[in-house]
């Protein structure tokens, strides 16, 4: 007996990641569950906690790193029209956790809704963007929340309050819990200004890093207090630092770019020399901002 038996059509074992994340690296999840709406989700995720197993929540893959032998356990990722849903009333938008976030940004700028552009050129799903407060020096997500859906660590279908997440620097309290959706509160305002401000944004932002086509996870590292990650590791003579299939981007030292013959390895032991580099140098430890699983 299997711990997913009745969920077979939203349950496949030995899934390879690759081709699920932005880095295009690693080994296969040894189950992939694909739930379509919030009852299949909390079904599923009972059970993969009765059984004891390890899960991860997997949305755009902008923001991953799956090691070369992959992941041992459950990797959900939510799909299907009621997770991929925008919906608009006046300056109010509810967005399913699968959602583009840049198509949410889009679509919000043609109802004549501001503020989102300041997300401009940041990749990935409505639920990673919650979970990761996805933002950058122009602004967060977490200004816009007025609200996020969820099935808590109990297994609960619930929705908590902006006031109740402890929004932070790339941080949302919700650990243990699954973001199925958010409720957003914009203004209204010149969708043509806000758009030449998402255009220059995007514009300026791909001036100075690798190219979205690149295979990179955005940037590696957060920002400590009142300093740039990526200022720190240009000072440290890393750019262009390469490990194998790996190197550190020419553009921005805060990007990891991974070849054709790169390895996950190669990415990882990457990071760690960067860390190291940085200690030695500025005296300051990186944390990643990026997941390894």
């Amino acid at each position: 007996m299997n711990w997913y038996d009745g969920f077979e059509t939203i349950v496949r074992p030995d899934i390879p990641l690759r081709d699920l994340t932005w880095y295009r690296l690693g080994g296969p999840a040894r189950w992939l569950c694909q739930p379509r709406d919030e009852d299949e989700l909390v079904a599923v995720l009972n059970a993969i906690r009765a059984a004891g197993i390890p899960w991860h929540v997997l949305g755009g893959g902008a923001n991953v790193i799956v090691r070369d032998e992959g992941f041992a356990g459950a990797v959900i990722r939510l799909c299907g029209l009621a997770f991929e849903q925008i919906e608009i009333d006046g300056v109010t938008v509810r967005a399913g956790a699968a959602v583009d976030l840049p198509k949410l940004v889009r679509a919000t700028l043609k109802h004549g809704l501001v503020g989102l552009e300041v997300l401009a050129g940041i990749p990935g799903t409505v639920g990673g963007a919650v979970r990761m407060n996805a933002g950058g020096r122009h602004g967060e997500l977490a200004q816009f929340v007025r609200e996020v859906r969820m099935v808590d660590a109990a297994g609960r279908i619930c929705a908590r309050p902006a006031a109740e997440m402890n929004f932070a620097y790339r941080h949302a309290a919700v650990a243990g819990c699954v973001v199925t959706g958010v409720l957003l509160g914009l203004e209204p305002g010149d969708a043509d200004e806000a758009l030449r401000r998402y255009r220059e944004i995007w514009n300026a932002k791909y001036a100075t890093q690798p190219p979205l086509a690149a295979r990179s996870s955005g940037c590696i590292f957060k920002n400590p207090p009142q300093r740039s990650a990526g200022r720190m590791l240009d000072e440290a003579g890393l750019k262009g630092t390469r490990i194998g299939g790996a190197v550190i981007s020419e553009k921005h030292a805060n990007f990891i770019v991974a070849g054709d013959d790169a390895t996950a390895q190669d990415v990882l032991n990457l990071i760690q020399l960067a860390k190291d580099r940085v200690r030695q140098t500025a005296g300051i430890e990186l944390e990643p901002e990026v997941e390894i699983w």
